[in-house]
């Protein structure tokens, strides 16, 4: 069972490659539009939420046609990307409020060298590293699944 696992997973190295590329990716345009947002005196709360939107969509379009080769109703992927998205997306809403009103992490975080200006960007990141944690396997066998039925001939490893 376990070798047949170990398989199953080398077997989407090159898929997990390119998620990832595009992962760090979302993760720098993420970052960097964060600090811009709240370089602009907006709340990092509120620039999560804008920001995510234009996110999102970034990693939709590259993951179904760069990484997953996904075939198919584009409006059904897009809906099961958006539901796993929002789950995310209200998942980095709730840890960047729950880190920084609830607990006021910026006040714990100085004795570990990071400047209290910075702590959110600290917060995102480990909320991120979170999310990729799930996310490849629910965009692989969720949302870019292909239907009992069709096969790609172009793309055997979607099967």
């Amino acid at each position: 069972m376990l070798k047949i696992v170990a398989q199953k997973l080398w077997s989407m190295r090159l898929q997990f490659a390119k998620y990832f590329i595009i992962g760090v990716g979302a993760v720098i345009l993420d970052i960097w539009s964060l600090r811009f947002l709240v370089g602009l005196n907006i709340s990092p709360i509120i620039s999560i939420v804008i920001n995510q939107l234009v996110i999102v969509n970034f990693v939709f379009f590259l993951n179904k046609y760069w990484v997953f080769g996904a075939k198919g109703i584009t409006h059904e992927q897009v809906l099961k990307f958006y539901l796993v998205a929002g789950f995310n997306y209200f998942f980095a809403i709730g840890w960047m409020w729950f880190f920084t009103n609830l607990i006021n992490l910026h006040q714990y975080i100085s004795y570990l060298g990071v400047s209290q200006v910075n702590y959110y960007l600290v917060v995102r990141l480990v909320n991120v590293a979170l999310a990729v944690s799930w996310n490849f396997l629910l965009y692989k066998f969720f949302v870019y699944r292909l239907k009992m039925g069709v096969v790609d001939k172009l793309n055997p490893n979607q099967l």
